[in-house]
């Protein structure tokens, strides 16, 4: 069995590939469900990860509706990962109404060339999972991350079994809470691969800042939060 990791950090990853992980998802940011990590920390990994690193291409946090300008910025994303040598894209794109955007998926697929592509966990948000399956067989993706549309793939195994008998040429990679505990559910279960990223959190500072930099009313899945036109010029107004 595939054992994929998801590394939010360098640190990360070379923990991945210690432990002896056989494949490193690379991202950035995993309270927000990840997003393509800095060309830094991509050069850092090509100089100091030797087994496979698959890259997310998401530009954003929120939905998995894209604008023309943030398709692009992925699309560009895509190109410097081929062109850096990596060995897979992670990504995709939704309508606003929850079925799969075929002809921007098929752009991004497109764009990875050679490279593997896991449609990634937007999969879990699809209204109709098993003619999406079918939809992205067609469009030649290798693997898609699902927790089955529950909360852990644990609690999705059902749905997440059944698109595994009925897939014929894309891997199921079960993702979401999967560890030490419960792996040899999926492995007995017949997945050729599971995700996880097994963190642990580290605390790094002495002392308690006083304000915190998070922001949780930021957090919202059904669109994204954009500086807008109207407020900003009433503010350079003020002062100009």
């Amino acid at each position: 069995m595939l054992v994929e990791v998801c590394a939010n950090s360098l640190q990360s990853a070379l923990n991945a590939e210690k432990c002896g992980a056989d494949r490193i998802e690379l991202c950035s940011e995993l309270a927000v469900g990840g997003i393509t990590p800095s060309y830094g920390l991509l050069k850092a990994i090509k100089g100091q990860i030797n087994i496979p690193v698959h890259v997310l291409i998401r530009p954003r946090s929120g939905d998995f509706s894209y604008t023309d300008g943030e398709f692009d910025i992925m699309l560009m994303n895509i190109a410097l990962c081929v062109k850096m040598g990596f060995d897979g894209i992670v990504s995709g794109v939704l309508n606003t109404d929850l079925t799969l955007d075929v002809e921007r998926t098929k752009k991004l697929v497109d764009a990875s060339g050679d490279l593997k592509f896991t449609f990634h966990r937007a999969f879990d948000w699809v209204l109709n999972p098993t003619e999406t399956l079918k939809q992205l067989e067609d469009l030649g993706v290798d693997y898609i991350l699902s927790s089955g549309q529950k909360k852990s793939a644990l609690e999705g195994i059902g749905l997440l079994s059944e698109l595994n008998r009925q897939a014929s040429s894309c891997i199921i990679m079960p993702g979401s809470g999967v560890t030490a505990d419960n792996v040899h559910q999926f492995k007995i279960g017949g997945f050729l691969a599971v995700h996880l990223s097994g963190t642990v959190y580290e605390k790094r500072l002495n002392a308690t800042p006083h304000i915190s930099m998070n922001t949780p009313s930021f957090l919202r899945d059904e669109g994204v939060f954009v500086s807008n036109v109207d407020v900003l010029r009433k503010v350079v107004k003020e002062v100009k």
